[in-house]
């Protein structure tokens, strides 16, 4: 039988407890099931760095159903359309995930819409609704590599703006409006939409428009204050706060010795960048050091971090991590 999801309670100071996910009724404006709010994710493997092969169906599948019951609240799989190491495409993989799990969040962190056609995409992520029973979460982002837009034939200069009409395509497709004789019947429930990106254009975008907000390469000191402005330009755009989900994405690597360095150098090949450039954005150590880190976040709001495991092979580290945030939980531990 599955273990518990892991739910984190932020408190000043300290992990709090980790509990089951509220069931408090919805906010009129909501998707027709909860999100993932107060949960630990887990990216999902589709970008390996050191294996030369691709995860397969059975493997990515069995991965998914022990992450559950490890206690994962969120599944999660990147994407790009044109990358320099091989990758699984984004809603496949999620797809896999939906079937392979029961409870557990299921969802793309972060899809390039405006790479895409967003009528194409509303039926996509509908289906996987469908299949999931409501269990997922459609992250967007612009993106930031010219190159990847060059190669889909897309404009570069205007996805942001491409962006935000795909938003506005993905929820009138779901609201059953569209044109005469090509409905999407019947209408499919509201899928929860998360803004990806760490700029303040991705900040204003999800206080406008997002269900949620999932940045990167932000520093618990840099993130306590992003919630603030975040709350305060969804009171611009006449929105109450208290309906966008925080999340985080964070990479973190596991272990002793040169964990630290080895994270380094996988996030430096994911990439195509130095190890350097990544040196203030892993979170590096035990299991007990990272959930420490990961504490920071909380404290500064986040309700939902998302883990980027710096191996090929991430379901050891996640489990050890789950396990060491659970029992801090089952013993009271503050």
């Amino acid at each position: 039988m599955p273990r518990s999801r892991l739910f984190l309670e932020p408190a000043p100071g300290a992990w709090i407890a980790w509990s089951v996910l509220s069931t408090q009724p919805a906010p009129a404006d909501a998707p027709a099931r909860a999100q993932p709010a107060n949960s630990l994710g887990l990216i999902l493997p589709t970008y390996p760095q050191r294996r030369k092969t691709l995860p397969d169906a059975s493997e990515l599948m069995a991965m998914c159903a022990r992450a559950e019951s490890a206690g994962a609240g969120a599944l999660w799989a990147c994407d790009h359309l044109f990358w320099h190491t091989p990758n699984l495409e984004c809603l496949s993989a999620v797809t896999l995930a939906a079937l392979a799990t029961n409870e557990v969040t299921v969802g793309s962190c972060v899809m390039q819409l405006p790479l895409r056609s967003p009528q194409a995409v509303a039926k996509q992520v509908a289906s996987i609704s469908h299949l999931s029973e409501g269990r997922t979460v459609l992250g967007v982002g612009v993106g930031a590599r010219r190159g990847e837009y060059l190669a889909a034939g897309e404009a570069f200069a205007s996805r942001a703006s491409r962006l935000d009409k795909g938003i506005e395509t993905l929820r009138r497709a779901w609201s059953g409006a569209g044109p005469t004789g090509y409905l999407q019947l019947p209408p499919p429930p509201r899928v929860p939409i998360w803004i990806g990106g760490s700029s303040e254009a991705a900040l204003r975008r999800a206080a406008r428009l997002g269900d949620g907000w999932i940045p990167l390469f932000i520093s618990p000191s840099e993130y306590g204050p992003a919630m603030e402005r975040l709350d305060k330009e969804a009171d611009r755009a006449r929105r109450d706060p208290a309906v966008i989900t925080r999340a985080m994405v964070v990479f973190a690597a596991l272990g002793g010795g040169r964990v630290r360095e080895a994270g380094l150098d996988w996030m430096a090949s994911l990439y195509s960048l130095a190890p350097s450039a990544f040196r203030g954005h892993l979170l590096a150590g035990t299991a007990t050091q990272v959930a420490d880190m990961l504490g920071a976040y909380l404290d500064a709001g986040a309700s939902h971090v998302a883990v980027f495991v710096t191996n090929d092979d991430p379901l050891a580290a996640f489990e050890d991590l789950a396990a060491e945030v659970l029992g801090r939980a089952e013993a009271g531990v503050r």
